[in-house]
């Protein structure tokens, strides 16, 4: 072959190869145009979806502030450690990486392990809250080689005043599983809902609304930079009637005490003013989940720490009842101002004894309705009672507001008992006997009652007004209904609480408000816890002192101030504190006098 025939042959394969070359660099130039042009929409979403993260920003939690704009509540800034389970190529070995830099137990680790696989995986779960600088520093420098990990910056509860205000304020704590409602704001790491107290009733308020954030992260999951943010809406603040001053006087003179309650109501208003719950307790550690050693160690304090004496500690009222019991006499027309009673320190009701607290002195002798309220002696009451019965005795009570919940701003208030003959009859199946009339009139037998339905039953005993507690202040000043008590009466009733307080004789004359223009009036109380027998009273076991703490009377008082024109009224439970007018006379004309100087009129 010679060389003219060689082209023809080199110039084909040339062809070819050149079709070949062509044909490759065509399906590259079309994919790239695919990639490029036709698909760049739908990559572009992709590595946005790699890099781009949308998350709810958390509200702040309204505060919380007592009548003159001091914090009561707030929220400090905290650090928190958070994994998101789609982020992490092994999110159980993330776990053991962040348990050796935290030094998280094994139980700890198996709780968050079993929180984490239970939660959607695009739901952040908060492995820690609070971090020291210290685990910050060391987490951060970790971050680059554990994946699915972020450290975010947020805000946590802080309670300014734990023991003072932990029974009203209640706390808040993370959502627990049944709370969880399909609202990814209580999904979210750090977030907190009201588990008790105010924080709790008002938690629609409080919260507030979440807003949305979008960031971009770079492979190490640092934020680079923000792209858009739709603001939270912060919860409202609460503004209350209690008074930080008068609380905490009031929380520091009752916790001289073992156990006890006390509150303060404007009558004016129904705003109350202190309530105080003895012993308190420090409720920031459930903020961020308490250990089991100091939940332990509450559940089981022996003055029982945890327990809302004043909305839920159930007691006899004792001798506080007697002006229901004299009111409703009195609306009865079975007695007047007039009506005398001869105490010689018991009255025999078939082969029963029931004793005055003044039997070992052989009684009050005779005695007018304001005498017997001034000197507290259970037989007047005992008689006319008995002319009676226990029904209208009910039905005063209930207008007074015992026997019911006032239904004050706070979860778990209990209503208390007025006994009748129907609710015996129901409850029992059995009738009504005059023995428990004779006991239901000094406050005792079934009668139940809250020291908070205490306060209320004075204040509106005080005013003539059905006045209604508040903790929350109040837009427009309240107008509460009359309580259609005849003046003559009702001015009876506070003639008897004034020489109470203001006489010799009265039951708390010796701790009464000296200062002119300041007086109180107020009834003492103490109330039996166990019965004593008239064997008991033979052997001379009738001095509280003899007797264990627990089977001690509780000492009370109630009362108002000033005399002349009533606006503030308080109720003083101690717990087997014994006499009233001994133990809990002085501490409610502490709080009438630390209240009268506080709070101008």
């Amino acid at each position: 072959m010679n060389e003219n025939d060689k082209h023809p042959l080199f110039s084909r394969r040339a062809i070819i190869l050149g079709g070949i070359q062509a044909a490759l660099l065509s399906t590259v130039v079309g994919r790239m145009f695919y990639l490029e042009i036709l698909s760049n929409q739908h990559y572009q979403k992709l590595s946005d979806k790699n890099r781009i993260h949308s998350r709810l920003t958390i509200p702040l939690r309204g505060v919380i502030t007592d009548r003159t704009g001091k914090i009561l509540a707030a929220n400090h800034n905290v650090y928190r450690v958070i994994m998101i389970r789609n982020e992490a190529e092994d999110w159980r070995e993330s776990l053991r990486q962040v348990q050796v830099i935290l030094k998280f137990s094994d139980e700890e680790v198996e709780l968050l392990a079993k929180t984490i696989s239970r939660r959607p995986k695009f739901i952040p779960v908060s492995l820690k809250e609070n971090l020291s600088w210290a685990e910050v520093t060391t987490l951060e420098l970790n971050l680059p080689d554990i994946s699915g990990i972020l450290i975010e910056e947020g805000r946590n509860r802080l309670y300014h005043y734990p023991h003072e205000t932990s029974h009203f304020l209640g706390y808040v704590a993370t959502p627990s599983e049944a709370e969880l409602d399909g609202d990814p704001l209580l999904e979210m790491p750090g977030y907190k809902i009201g588990k008790l107290g105010m924080e709790k009733y008002f938690e629609e308020k409080l919260r507030g609304t979440p807003g949305i954030k979008q960031v971009e992260m770079n492979a190490y999951r640092k934020i680079v930079r923000e792209l858009s943010t739709t603001d939270s809406t912060p919860g409202e603040e609460l503004s209350l009637n209690i008074d930080l001053d008068l609380q905490q006087t009031l929380h520091q003179r009752l916790s001289q005490e073992e156990s006890g309650a006390a509150i303060v109501l404007d009558i004016k208003t129904g705003g109350v003013l202190s309530y105080v719950s003895a012993p308190g307790f420090d409720n920031n550690p459930f903020v961020n989940g308490i250990s089991s050693k100091e939940w332990k160690e509450l559940l089981e304090s022996p003055r029982h720490a945890l327990v809302n004496k004043p909305i839920s500690g159930l007691y006899s009222p004792g001798s506080t009842f007697k002006m229901a019991v004299a009111l409703a006499a009195l609306e009865r027309g079975v007695i007047d101002q007039h009506s005398g009673v001869h105490c010689c320190g018991h009255v025999t009701l078939g082969n029963n004894k029931f004793h005055c607290w003044s039997w070992k002195t052989g009684g009050h002798g005779n005695v007018d309705l304001e005498r017997a309220i001034a000197s507290s002696c259970d037989v007047y009451f005992y008689h006319i009672a008995s002319l009676m019965g226990i029904d209208p005795i009910a039905a005063m009570a209930h207008r007074l507001g015992m026997g019911e919940a006032t239904g004050i701003e706070i979860p778990g208030e209990k209503a208390g008992l007025i006994p009748s003959k129907d609710w015996k009859s129901r409850v029992m199946g059995k009738g009504w006997t005059m023995g428990e009339t004779y006991n239901a009139s000094i406050g005792q037998g079934y009668v139940l009652s809250t020291p908070l339905q205490m306060a209320v039953m004075t204040a509106r005993l005080a005013s003539g007004l059905a006045v209604v507690p508040r903790l929350c202040k109040a837009e427009t000043p309240p107008e509460f209904a009359s309580l259609n008590i005849p003046p003559k009466h009702h001015q009876f009733i506070l003639n008897g609480l004034n020489k109470a307080s203001n006489e010799p004789g009265g039951t708390s004359y010796a701790h009464r408000i000296h200062q002119a223009g300041f007086e109180m009036a107020g009834k003492t109380g103490t109330t039996q816890v166990k019965r004593i027998t008239q064997k008991d009273r033979d052997m001379g076991l009738v001095n509280s002192a003899s007797r264990p703490w627990h089977h001690r009377e509780h000492a009370l008082f109630v009362g108002y101030a000033p005399v002349h024109d009533p606006r503030f009224a308080v109720c003083v439970l101690v717990e087997h504190g014994g006499s009233g007018g001994r133990v809990a006379a002085p501490i409610g004309r502490d709080a009438l006098w630390t209240a009268q100087q506080i709070i101008q009129t």
